[in-house]
Order: C-alpha cells, then structure tokens, then sequence
C-alpha cells in the first residue's frame, strides 16, 4: 500500500469515480485520499467511506504528494491559481480535465511541476477503466508511480500528448458508444420475448464476454465473428441486416463527430 497522500479536486462523475476506486483498490488507505467540492452535500458519500473531505482547495493540497484535478476545462486556470503556492517539483500534478493541453497546463502550473494528462472512463470506479496516460518533460521520476496507480484501476496506455483527444473519444465518450449499443439490443430482446431485466443480463453478459474474447485471445474482432457465422445462419443474416442499415457507418461518423467537437 503507497504512503503518498492523494487529493483530488472535483468530485463530479469523474474524479468520484477515481477517489472510490481508488478506495476500493487497496492501493491507498481511505485516510491518505483527500477530496475537495464546493458543494457540501457532494462530499458526505465521501465522508462515509473514511476519506477526508474539504470545501477548500488550498487547505485540501496543504499536505498532499499527488494532486489530481477534475474539474470542468473553464474552471481549471481558476484552481489552480488558487493552490498554486503549494506546486512544486515534489508534487505530481495531475490533470483529468478534457481539451486543456500539457503547454497551457505548464503555463498555468510552472515548468517546473510534474504534470500528467490522464483520461480514463467512468468504468475506473469499478478498477476497470482503460486510461489515457501522457506528460510533461520532467515527469519522469514519477511515471512509473503514476502507472501503477492508474493500473490499479483498470488497464493503462502510455499515448503522445497529441492523441489525447483521440484518447478522449475512444476511451472516455466510448463508455456511453457501448451502453448505447446494450441499450438498443435490450430493446430488441423485449421485443423477442424477454423481460426488461432478463434482457439487461443477457445483454450486458454477452457484451462483456465479447470484450474478454478480444483482451484475453488478442484477436482481431472479426476472427471472433467468423466463429459463430455460419452459412446461410442466423448470425449473419442479422449482421448483415445491421450493416445495410449502416450500422458501423454511422458508428464511425458518431466517433469522427465527437473528435471533430473536442478538437475544434
């Protein structure tokens, strides 16, 4: 278990989830982890699992080793001038916050200070969270901690600052592709016979045993596919029929349209 003492500034979806996962984790004792958020109300959840909680940001970094933001991309300059007198070369500063680049963050922070991009998934509150990892040049004393944090939650992947909007679609914005997708199929499984809750399990089963296929064996997608296509079969009549309706299309158009947003 890590002696540092972790603080994270937003308790929003985000950086909640990293703050319960991280409990949860055993990499860290509930009493090494500091949250902070204006609203009050926001932090009793934390309270009740024995992480220290604060409404001020400044007091909340006083002792910390590890400061991770995640707060929304207008309040960030904000934060950080307000705990800027507690960053230094000793702290890793983190950044959860989506569109806010490593040059703007060393503007805002000094060049001296350690600074990580990081963007994982909501799915991080679960230790299952795929996580975009980049930083800044003089982080390198602190990478491979800041990797095995993350790898505590999830998987890792080390990325070029330049791919951190790709990052951000792919991984982050990907949670809500594949919850659409169990959605729609859900539906369709009512249709078919089955009831709303019976739906969700097979539905949600199915889709995470099709992850697992492709982590575990490292085959690509449609290898996985030729195994239960057969000819003349109901599995690719289906997948056909999906695809003459644009299925992938418009997958990749919602992709492309998300990045085109994050990037202008």
């Amino acid at each position: 278990m890590e002696n540092k003492k972790i603080t994270i500034i937003g308790v929003g979806n985000m950086g909640g989830a990293i703050a319960i996962g991280l409990e949860k984790s055993g990499f860290i004792s509930a009493s090494n982890i500091s949250v902070s958020d204006r609203k009050e109300s926001t932090l009793d959840k934390f309270k009740e699992l024995g992480i220290n909680t604060f409404q001020n940001n400044l007091q909340a970094v006083k002792n910390a080793d590890v400061i991770i933001v995640a707060v929304k991309p207008y309040h960030v300059e904000g934060v950080i001038n307000e705990i800027k007198t507690e960053l230094n070369s000793n702290k890793i500063f983190i950044s959860i916050v989506a569109g806010v680049g490593i040059n703007e963050l060393n503007e805002m922070a000094g060049a001296k200070v350690p600074i990580f991009r990081v963007m994982p998934n909501t799915a991080i509150a679960l230790q299952e969270s795929l996580t975009c990892i980049s930083a800044n040049g003089n982080s390198e004393p602190h990478r491979k901690y800041v990797i095995d944090l993350f790898n505590k939650l999830g998987k890792t992947v080390e990325i070029g600052e330049e791919l951190m909007a790709a990052a951000t679609v792919l991984s982050s914005c990907g949670i809500a592709y594949a919850l659409r997708y169990i959605r729609a199929a859900m539906q369709g499984g009512i249709e078919i016979g089955f009831g709303a809750e019976m739906a969700q399990l097979i539905t949600a089963q199915t889709v995470k045993g099709a992850t697992e296929l492709v982590l575990q064996s490292g085959n690509h997608p449609e290898r996985e596919i030729d195994k239960v296509t057969t000819p003349r079969g109901v599995t690719i009549t289906g997948l056909n029929e999906m695809e003459h309706k644009g299925f992938s299309s418009s997958l990749i158009q919602g992709i492309m349209a998300s990045f085109n947003k994050i990037d202008n």
